[in-house]
């Protein structure tokens, strides 16, 4: 996989391959924390060029040489404008990886039209519109890599939260649709698809359940890493490899698929 040195004898490395990865310039929102943080230094070990959005950036959190850029991706004039920051200062978007996302839960019955226009907005219109605004360079160039952070929300269905699970298999839609439109390009589409990870939004939903049900962190916790067949829950780092790979040269074949990073819930 992409970014891994392969032991040779003992006390020997072998050179890390040439992925096609290094001295590109790569954008990727919701990079603060989680998921996105482990993808922003991931490609910034890789020799990236490595521009990142969140909505906020806390003290100490900006990796080393990245370019954190403030915007709210549910906002397209925000959205363009952080772009032609990046674009000033690295050059076209080359890979893009749509990782910013939340979630809400609710029973059904109390998944009012307002939660479902906030799940559609910051899951799956922002996609759209990012890829929209990037899209165009990457056509130009006849190379590109187009990555989103969907869920095996978007793969299955899972109680409580159906205005999330709704916009994640839109995700998955949007990235399959998109992949037979560009297929010809140079440009490929893919999604990767977390089970439950080691995230703030594991610890918010962790909470959010003591809250209803008065039950112990622990066995909240326990019980969602037993929803992995290997018994844990995902790591950023994990993902993250998962974007390596898909963003070098060597999944250059690999286009409209779903990768689960699940330890095997989904396939």
């Amino acid at each position: 996989m992409a970014g891994q040195f392969v032991p040779q004898t003992e006390g020997e490395v072998a050179e890390m391959p040439d992925d096609g990865l290094t001295d590109q310039h790569a954008l990727v929102t919701g990079g603060s924390r989680g998921i996105g943080l482990a993808i922003v230094q991931a490609l910034k070990a890789r020799g990236l060029r490595v521009s990142a959005i969140a909505r906020q950036w806390p003290a100490g959190a900006v990796p080393a040489g990245v370019l954190a850029l403030a915007a709210d991706v549910t906002d397209e004039d925000a959205l363009a404008a952080a772009l032609a920051q990046a674009t000033d200062r690295h050059g076209p978007v080359m890979i893009l990886v749509n990782n910013a996302g939340g979630v809400e839960t609710a029973p059904f019955a109390r998944t009012d039209a307002g939660m479902v226009r906030r799940m559609l907005a910051l899951n799956l219109e922002s996609v759209f519109s990012l890829t929209r605004l990037v899209l165009p360079s990457m056509l130009a160039a006849r190379q590109g890599r187009i990555i989103t952070v969907a869920s095996t929300a978007g793969l299955k269905g899972y109680a409580y939260v159906t205005a999330y699970s709704a916009a994640k298999h839109g995700v998955i839609g949007l990235t399959r649709a998109l992949a037979q439109e560009v297929a010809s390009t140079g440009v490929t589409v893919n999604a990767v698809c977390p089970g439950y990870t080691e995230t703030d939004l594991v610890n918010t939903s962790v909470a959010a359940i003591m809250a209803k049900t008065g039950r112990a962190e622990a066995e909240i916790r326990a019980e969602l890493a037993r929803a992995n067949p290997q018994g844990r829950l995902v790591q950023p780092a994990d993902v993250a490899s998962a974007v390596l790979w898909l963003a070098g040269a060597g999944a250059a074949s690999v286009n409209g698929i779903a990768l689960s990073v699940s330890g095997g819930e989904t396939g």
